[in-house]
């Protein structure tokens, strides 16, 4: 069954954020990116004005500008509300307020949107999701996964971690995946335990790292994954 507008909740965050949540080094830049799960980032865009390699992918990536941009305006208010709500799951040293943050979110998403047509001519974003990716083994330098694995722990069971996880480590020669903890509690994701147990059985090397980037209370490490043909 396809994704339909509706199941789409769009948050999109910078370079700057990624640089911060996925401890991104000048060195990584010049490296060739797949950045999986991207959603209405601004990070390919700023990256590729650099000249950074990136590949974003993600399902929302299937709809038009107007359709991502309407589903913005629809959303923003219930994030917001939600942010209201939930105050004290949330540290507020980078932002005063939820609508503070709200404005930052939304310049991001309009330079997603803004670069969003081109990008699509140029191959840069593609609408694809895990756990099958069309990419040949090894043909990126660095995988990012933010806010997906881990975060809907609860939608997304065990079995599919292990596979997103082997397939992103198929396509690049490491993988980052920020958080670690679940969207909803706050907690540590159930999966993660079993996950540092079973993989290293096959040979993949991970460590989970402390990040400059904490906004979900806790929220501030990544779990970095080599794989076993990339010692």
């Amino acid at each position: 069954m396809g994704l339909t507008l509706k199941q789409v909740v769009p948050w999109g965050r910078s370079l700057a954020d990624y640089r911060q949540m996925f401890a991104l080094t000048d060195l990584d830049l010049e490296a060739s990116i797949l950045d999986c799960a991207g959603g209405p980032s601004s990070f390919n865009a700023e990256a590729t004005a650099q000249g950074t390699s990136v590949i974003s992918c993600d399902p929302i990536y299937q709809f038009s500008v107007e359709e991502i941009q309407q589903r913005i305006q629809d959303t923003y208010p219930q994030i917001i509300a939600a942010l209201e709500d939930n105050r004290d799951r949330f540290v507020w040293d980078q932002f005063t307020s939820p609508h503070h943050l709200g404005e930052v979110r939304l310049a991001t998403m309009d330079r997603f949107l803004e670069d969003f047509p081109q990008g699509i001519q140029q191959n840069r974003y593609l609408t694809q999701t895990l756990p099958q990716l069309p990419f040949k083994t090894g043909e990126f330098d660095l995988a990012l996964c933010g806010h997906l694995l881990f975060s809907y722990s609860q939608q997304l069971d065990l079995e599919f971690h292990l596979n997103a996880i082997q397939e992103l480590a198929r396509v690049a020669r490491e993988v980052r995946i920020f958080p670690i903890v679940t969207n909803f509690a706050g907690d540590i994701s159930p999966h993660l335990t079993p996950i540092l147990e079973q993989l290293p059985q096959a040979g993949y090397h991970l460590t989970v790292e402390t990040v400059p980037y904490e906004f979900q209370r806790g929220g501030n490490e990544l779990l970095r994954v080599v794989p076993p043909h990339f010692p």
